[in-house]
């Protein structure tokens, strides 16, 4: 793929539609339940998610709660009034022939998300709207026949839109990835894209430096579905390539919908783009206006949690922690949890936050990627060590009842077993060897046994104080005290 450099004069464009699963018991406009994953087919339906006569639907107060969070998450305004709107297409996974969903009168608008950038700035990524509307059911393909499972149509769905704000494919997985940081700290949505809670459509087009100076915009590409930031990054890098390549032939980008083909890594055509006016919206006969009181969103914005970027920053400023480990360890909010409730035990002095943020991030996170499926940090809440026996682990290091290399493997044990740190040490007699006439014994046989290298260190080779030193370690098990070892030897060898 050409690199942004390779097709100047020409800057990418990018706006992001996200649509995302509100995390509710219930569906949108009924009571079915929303936990269709692994369901067998239309077993999660009733008469007013399958649009049969008569049916109405009924506004699901916890997904309109789910978007306002969301809404002040993004920094929106929460209009007071906002209004379900009938959004007509006509496919065989949309029972009704249209969604209930909401145009001119969204839940919220107006907002933003920080994002940060490669080389270390902040870009602001503006929201348009974030507006709430009804799941679609699912098309199932077998061979010659198609399928149509309903259980996920009506389930809740929240679409955040943003501005055309994004200018590369690293500006958009950085707006993700916070994004998903997001709904994942406030609790309304899973975040699993693999399961399709969670599904990105960006809206790609180039332009000329000529027609940024007027304000003007390329034809947009719309990429529909994507369900991982890899197909996102891909499918705006071959769009940038393939649209530049259109122009310089002379051509013209056609506004179409695209779909992404993992296997080749390319965008297929799908359909022609529609238009606001080809759905024929018009306000939802059966729902009445929404009406939202300033005091319910003062109340939701009282109890809303802490945030990512605000808990890096806390970590960063307030405990020392290094920006690299504070972006990972406030990426999940499992991970920040097990962190904090880890320094509450070992402390806040002496830069120990810094050290078991060193310790989660390198060691602990080996061997949750080595033990998951892929690189999903939440699984470290069904881990077995506790945060209180990980700050035991540092304490054994820090009191030189342990030597670091012992440490990482009393890790592995208690990884395995949840043992406590220091059972496993008395256990199987891992402690640290200080005692001066035990490591004088061990270089004493070690000198005897490499009569020919000492001699050549006490010559003039200095680089075989390194071997001795290792020798001096195999031969303790690698249990003598670095620091005690070092000092004996250096004084026992030039003696």
């Amino acid at each position: 793929m050409s690199t942004l450099g390779a097709v100047f004069p020409y800057e990418l464009v990018v706006g992001m539609e996200v649509h995302a699963q509100a995390l509710t018991a219930s569906k949108m406009f009924c009571r079915c339940g929303t936990d269709y994953q692994g369901a067998p087919p239309n077993t999660r339906v009733c008469p007013t998610c399958l649009a049969l006569p008569g049916a109405l639907p009924a506004i699901n107060r916890a997904a309109v709660e789910a978007t306002i969070r969301t809404g002040l998450a993004l920094n929106c305004t929460i209009n007071e009034t906002a209004v379900f709107a009938r959004k007509n297409y006509t496919y065989p996974d949309l029972p009704k022939g249209y969604q209930i969903s909401q145009y001119e009168l969204p839940l919220c608008e107006k907002g933003y998300l920080e994002i940060d950038l490669e080389d270390g700035s902040t870009k602001r990524v503006r929201i348009r709207r974030v507006h709430l509307e009804e799941d679609t059911g699912r098309s199932v393909h077998q061979g010659h026949y198609s399928y149509i499972d309903l259980n996920r149509a009506g389930v809740p769905l929240m679409e955040i839109v943003t501005e055309a704000d994004i200018h590369s494919a690293e500006e958009a997985y950085a707006y993700l990835t916070r994004l998903r940081a997001t709904l994942r700290a406030l609790g309304v949505n899973s975040g699993d894209m693999e399961k399709g809670a969670l599904r990105c459509e960006p809206n790609i087009s180039v332009r000329t430096l000529e027609q940024k100076v007027r304000g003007a915009y390329g034809t947009k590409v719309e990429v529909k579905n994507l369900n991982s930031f890899r197909a996102v990054r891909g499918a705006i890098a071959y769009e940038l390539e393939r649209q530049v390549g259109v122009i310089e032939a002379g051509g013209a980008v056609v506004q179409v919908n695209m779909g992404w083909d993992e296997d080749k890594q390319r965008t297929v055509l799908q359909r022609s783009k529609e238009d606001a006016h080809d759905y024929r919206y018009f306000p939802e006969p059966d729902l009445p206006p929404l009406q939202v009181s300033r005091a319910e969103v003062a109340r939701i914005a009282a109890t809303q949690p802490e945030l990512p970027g605000a808990k890096r920053d806390r970590y960063e400023q307030g405990w020392g922690v290094r920006r690299i480990e504070a972006d990972i360890l406030t990426s999940e909010t499992q991970v920040a949890t097990f962190f904090e409730e880890a320094v509450a035990v070992y402390g806040l002095g002496d830069s120990k936050p810094q050290r078991l943020a060193t310790w989660m991030t390198g060691e602990l996170f080996r061997l949750l990627y080595a033990d998951g499926e892929g690189q999903d940090l939440r699984q470290i809440a069904a881990m077995k060590i506790q945060p209180g026996q990980f700050a035991g682990l540092l304490r054994l290091v820090d009191d030189k009842v342990i030597n670091q290399n012992t440490g990482k493997k009393v890790l592995e044990t208690m990884y395995a077993s949840g043992d406590d740190p220091q059972v496993i040490v008395e256990r199987e007699g891992l402690a640290m060897v200080s005692d001066t006439s035990v490591i004088d014994e061990a270089i004493a046989e070690i000198f005897a046994a490499n009569a020919a290298e000492l001699e050549r260190y006490r010559g003039g080779e200095e680089k075989l104080f390194g071997f001795f030193m290792g020798q001096v370690m195999r031969a303790t098990k690698g249990k003598a005290d670095p620091q005690a070892a070092k000092a004996r030897l250096a004084e026992l060898i030039n003696s």
